[in-house]
């Protein structure tokens, strides 16, 4: 079994290491294909398998590269164990594509379960580009973005974001919004302000802009007002707790000509 994951390496040797093992691994895809059927089939919420964590895995990937080459943040991986950049692509990127196998399990507290079954994929595929030591420190590294990627439900306290690695792959997480994300679990009948607001997300671009107070825009495209759900309740959350809000600006505008608007733009 293989599966075709599309990551820029640029000259991360162990990036393509790691990713050549994930490719490979069986479990991971198997695991991938019961996130689906519990996601999907039996749930009627969104894709939480292959094509989801692929786009995340590389949303993550750039906004870590783009912070890191703006020279605006050192990746906690490098301050606290002097390890160095290409590391910190490899947990952005295996924070990313394992932060939703919980799923197989059920949707409440999926990111604990999430953590669990991690650690059963993660040696294989850090071995050999890591010694002992290392597989031990990324493995602690990819465990925390994962259990702190999900806001909780009620109201209740979150897992707090103490890497910048983990703040990446949660914004990443819930950048993944565009409409073609929510038309299965519309199509199959569940209609509630979710999946109309995600109905409504047409286009995100991340762009890089120079000169100004927030380095990173994210521009957001809505068919209609709708969208705004998404952006504030979901979005915003997650920037507001990676801990790099201040290089993020959002903007959203309504493209669509056949409502009665209620807002033009929304800024966070």
């Amino acid at each position: 079994m293989s599966f075709v994951f599309n990551i820029p390496y640029r000259d991360n040797i162990k990036l393509k290491q790691v990713m050549e093992k994930v490719k490979k691994d069986k479990k991971l895809q198997t695991y991938w294909k019961c996130s689906n059927v519990m996601a999907i089939e039996r749930m009627g919420y969104t894709d939480h398998g292959p094509t989801h964590v692929k786009i995340v895995a590389n949303i993550a990937l750039r906004l870590l590269r783009i912070l890191v080459e703006k020279k605006l943040i050192t990746p906690s991986i490098v301050e606290s164990y002097k390890m160095n950049n290409d590391d910190a692509e490899v947990v952005v990127v295996l924070g990313s594509i394992l932060h939703d196998l919980g799923m197989i399990v059920q949707r409440l507290n999926h990111e604990k379960y999430s953590a669990t079954l991690a650690l059963t994929v993660l040696d294989n595929l850090l071995t050999p580009t890591y010694d002992e030591e290392e597989r031990v420190i990324i493995t602690s590294e990819v465990l925390h973005a994962i259990v702190c990627h999900e806001e909780q439900p009620n109201n209740e306290p979150a897992n707090r974001i103490l890497t910048k690695e983990a703040g990446i792959v949660g914004i990443a997480d819930a950048l993944d919004m565009e409409a073609g994300r929510a038309r299965i679990p519309f199509n199959a009948g569940k209609i509630d302000i979710h999946a109309v607001s995600a109905l409504s997300i047409e286009k995100v671009e991340v762009e890089v802009t120079e000169g100004a107070p927030k380095p990173i825009t994210i521009k957001i495209k809505m068919s209609n007002s709708a969208g705004v759900f998404q952006i504030d309740e979901l979005l915003k959350p997650r920037i507001i707790k990676s801990g790099l809000e201040k290089f993020f600006h959002v903007t959203a505008e309504i493209t669509g000509e056949k409502e009665t608007r209620i807002i033009e733009k929304f800024e966070i």
